[in-house]
């Protein structure tokens, strides 16, 4: 796995804060759209009340998340980069793995979510370590980030 660091070392200015909550918003998107694959390929035999709901949790926070992040994006001064551009940064930095390499959904699903806190943690790092004033306030934009990574 390829940490932020491999991104930027710091954040000094909207534009990079930018495509580092685009990369957020892409790997929510992955870990939204995986717990929904990975319920609807169950077995009949398979799915239970336990299973359901912790994947539609999964699914639902995400998906909060990313409106969050996209809140955050609104909110700055900054070119956006194209979708395409993000989601293949994401698939080169982050999507190493696939479900077929995990045993079983849960471990696939909890290696998403383990994913996004490493990159939410790098992220959180390098705001701090930077003195840019951003087109969003400091600390709801740290807030936001401790809260998604939580």
């Amino acid at each position: 796995m390829v940490g932020v660091s491999s991104v930027a070392a710091r954040v000094d200015s909207d534009d990079q804060l930018a495509r580092l909550l685009q990369i957020g918003v892409v790997l929510e998107e992955v870990v939204e759209a995986r717990a929904h694959r990975h319920y609807q390929s169950l077995p009949a035999d398979d799915r239970d009340d336990a299973i359901e709901s912790l994947l539609e949790e999964a699914s639902d926070e995400s998906a909060d998340h990313r409106r969050e992040l996209e809140a955050l994006i609104d909110d700055l001064d900054a070119e956006s980069i194209p979708f395409e551009d993000v989601k293949a940064l994401v698939a080169e930095s982050y999507g190493q793995t696939g479900p077929e390499d995990f045993d079983g959904v849960l471990y696939d699903q909890l290696h998403g979510e383990e994913t996004a806190y490493k990159f939410y943690d790098d992220v959180i790092t390098a705001i701090e370590e930077s003195d840019a004033t951003f087109g969003v306030d400091r600390e709801r934009l740290l807030a936001t980030l401790r809260d998604i990574r939580e």
